[in-house]
């Protein structure tokens, strides 16, 4: 299956898909990650809210737990999201499959899909405006990413927990933290979850936790635009403690 590499002349406004059917364990026991809450509003809703911002996205399909989609539906319904189509589909086993999933609720004409992990609440419209005009540009899979902070090293794992080796230390400047949403044309992104469920019921690779890693590994090209240092995502405790001074901060001096 090949990846189309050329724009088609269609609807150029953006779905966006919120893949929120995983618990995220990581950030403690509780409600599911998605519905965690920040300044008393679900995470999910603040993922919704962000995108939903943008003047270019007209459709977001949010992926819930699949014995949650009502509950989730209700969710969004008490919160509102006025202007904007807001649908809740029920999600997969992996987020992969939840993507795939999302995006079969995205009408047929609609050329620009966005991806966003409901665990980045705070992304800046900047930013998801910045990738649909990339995708809108030409591109076929856009991701915004920022330069690294500190000094990586590449070790050898070691499953013990014992002391790692080092292998060596890569040149940061050239390396960058991927964010969210990353953008696609919808052929683009259709094909390759195609393809990823092909090869994963033939007992091929896992699934992926990245859709523009899928694009690479089928040998699409991927672009990257300036991402934003408040697009972090929120993943442990400590994550939920500097969310809750961002979204404090901006309801101080923005009224957000």
């Amino acid at each position: 299956m090949a990846i189309p590499t050329s724009p088609k002349e269609r609807n150029l406004n953006a779905a966006a898909v919120v893949p929120a059917a995983g618990r995220g364990e990581r950030l403690g026991p509780g409600a599911p990650k998605a519905l965690r809450e920040l300044g008393g509003v679900p995470l999910l809703v603040h993922a919704v809210r962000a995108l939903a911002r943008s003047r270019a996205v007209g459709l977001v399909v949010v992926a819930a737990p699949p014995d949650g989609v009502a509950a989730v539906a209700a969710l969004l319904d008490d919160h509102g999201i006025p202007g904007k189509d807001v649908r809740v589909v029920a999600g997969g086993a992996t987020r992969q499959e939840s993507v795939r999933l999302g995006l079969a609720a995205v009408p047929e004409d609609v050329d620009v899909v966005l991806v966003h992990d409901a665990a980045r609440p705070l992304v800046p419209v900047e930013v998801v405006d910045a990738v649909v005009d990339a995708v809108r540009g030409g591109a076929g899979a856009v991701v915004p990413a920022v330069p690294l902070a500190d000094t990586v090293k590449r070790v050898a794992p070691d499953p013990s927990g014992g002391p790692e080796a080092v292998l060596e230390t890569p040149d940061r400047s050239s390396l960058r933290a991927v964010q969210t949403p990353q953008g696609f044309r919808r052929e683009v992104l259709a094909a390759v979850h195609a393809r990823a469920a092909a090869e994963e019921a033939a007992g091929g690779p896992p699934p992926a936790t990245d859709d523009a890693g899928l694009v690479e590994r089928f040998g699409g090209p991927v672009v990257a635009v300036p991402g934003h240092e408040e697009a972090f995502k929120v993943t442990r405790p400590l994550d939920l403690v500097l969310a809750e001074a961002v979204l404090a901060r901006r309801r101080a001096t923005d009224g957000f």
